[in-house]
């Protein structure tokens, strides 16, 4: 069993725990609520930075399915569903990634049009952990442009959970980040430095 004592080098990533994502929302991920103790955990880790995504969709955003898309509508700004989970502590947050925000643009990773990449090198951070909903989508596409972009990269696989549109795509997911070069550690292995 690794041990991980993360320090100012050092980044997490909770991705996308909204309502929305979570039973009772829209877009529900199966247990998407199960992560939140093992998130707060992590989020109560002093001397790192802290980061959470989230979608952040225009009402017509062209992943919606009225708009040809293939999603039921989901984390409309400034709505509910959008919200961090209620009972996720988002006091802790250092930064929040707001993604897909514009109408004809969709974005799944934390990374693809916005500055987090150059906002994470410029606060010194190498390696991130990553966590949150969900495995196959935006955690997948969030952890391989890390990957992309030149950081270490750990998966946290007891704190992500798979919308599993295809009973194995939570599956694949997992052995493309490994493929990329993710390692993947239990939640209880980061620890304070």
């Amino acid at each position: 069993m690794a041990e991980y004592k993360p320090g100012a080098a050092d980044g997490l990533i909770v991705v996308d725990l909204q309502g929305d994502f979570c039973p009772g929302g829209t877009l529900a991920v199966s247990e998407g609520d199960a992560i939140v103790e093992a998130v707060n955990a992590l989020l109560e880790i002093p001397g790192w930075m802290k980061v959470a995504t989230r979608d952040w969709h225009p009402a017509d955003h062209i992943s919606f399915q009225a708009q040809g898309g293939i999603w039921p509508v989901h984390c409309v700004a400034d709505t509910p569903g959008a919200a961090f989970h209620p009972q996720m502590n988002a006091g802790n947050v250092e930064m929040v990634v707001s993604k897909a925000t514009t109408r004809a643009a969709e974005a799944y990773s934390g990374f693809d049009g916005t500055s987090l990449a150059d906002d994470l090198r410029a606060a010194g951070i190498g390696r991130l952990f990553v966590c949150g909903l969900a495995t196959d989508y935006c955690v997948k596409a969030t952890a391989l442009d890390a990957r992309r972009e030149g950081f270490e990269v750990v998966v946290l696989e007891n704190a992500i959970r798979a919308v599993n549109v295809d009973p194995k795509d939570g599956e694949n997911a997992v052995g493309e980040m490994r493929a990329a070069g993710c390692a993947f550690a239990h939640s209880s292995e980061v620890r304070s430095a």
